[in-house]
């Protein structure tokens, strides 16, 4: 028997949905979080999701509601499996060459794309699909303009998923992947395997690392890096911009995401302070913000 939590929510309890696992780090079978924006012409109101493969208890109910606002509403799913069920509408999404899917829909890949699998019940909902859509069409511009890149460090990286596309638009250059949580940095290990990218410190390999931001003695070592990635949130992308301009070799570029358009400004101007240039401002509701030292 499967069961499902609904919360309301805002877009921004929504977008941090995956930072929540945390509330269930003790548990032998924590739910699948998902969040979506179930109504377009209202993009403030969203919703969260918990998928249960028992029965909740009042408090994981709690918990759950803990992460919106309102009265959470429980269904029964019957017996459907609680993990298809939560992956049935993360449609993939197409960005730039990616093509970015679940395993649920890992049947219907176009040919002419640069395929990933992500599991959602391990890494984000809808909303975090959506904020990296605007970094994979920024790595694209910037492969199809003709940049080389040989060393790469993508930060915060949640699945993993940005630094497999850089590693696919720039094959011989080396990666490293770092995140605040050591789920994240394990669940990016899992997508690598699955998705055939290489773990190493060699060219065209992946090095992963647990680090709160910048502060790394294996980010130390790799730096200056000309090419950095960040898909965060504005406020500690601005935070953050005299460390990754410091780890940026002369005439390296940085791509952010994570903001909203709105957001743009104050974390382009964030860089500029430190003498960045603005090279691209990316499109859509979540832009990848492309700027250059």
């Amino acid at each position: 028997m499967s069961w499902r939590v609904t919360v309301a929510c805002n877009r921004a309890q929504g977008e941090t949905v995956g930072d929540a696992a945390d509330l269930f780090a003790d548990a032998e079978n924590p739910p699948v979080l998902v969040a979506d924006e179930p109504d377009p012409d209202k993009p403030e109101d969203w919703l969260i999701h918990a998928y249960f493969d028992h029965e909740p208890s009042a408090d994981e109910i709690a918990s759950i509601g803990s992460l919106g606002d309102g009265s959470p509403r429980v269904d029964s799913l019957g017996e459907e499996d609680w993990v298809t069920m939560s992956q049935a509408g993360l449609e993939p999404i197409r960005a730039g060459r990616f093509y970015v899917h679940t395993p649920t829909h890992g049947d219907a890949i176009p040919a002419d794309a640069m395929a990933f699998e992500v599991d959602a019940g391990l890494a984000f909902g809808t909303g975090q699909h959506a904020t990296t859509a605007g970094c994979l069409e920024a790595l694209d511009r910037l492969q199809t303009s003709d940049k080389r890149f040989t060393n790469i460090a993508d930060i915060g990286t949640g699945t993993g998923l940005l630094a497999f596309a850089a590693l696919a638009l720039w094959p011989d250059a080396k990666c490293i992947a770092t995140d605040i949580d050591q789920i994240a940095v394990d669940v990016a290990r899992e997508n690598a395997v699955i998705n055939g990218i290489p773990i190493g410190h060699g060219a065209g390999e992946l090095l992963l690392a647990t680090a709160d931001g910048m502060d790394s003695p294996m980010l130390a070592a790799r730096a200056p890096f000309d090419l950095l990635i960040a898909n965060i949130l504005a406020s500690p992308l601005i935070e953050l911009a005299p460390d990754f301009a410091q780890a940026l070799a002369p005439g390296g570029t940085i791509v952010l995401a994570g903001l909203l358009d709105t957001q743009a400004a104050a974390v382009a101007a964030a860089y500029e302070a430190l003498g960045c240039t603005v090279q691209d401002r990316g499109t859509g509701e979540w832009p990848g913000l492309v700027l250059t030292s």
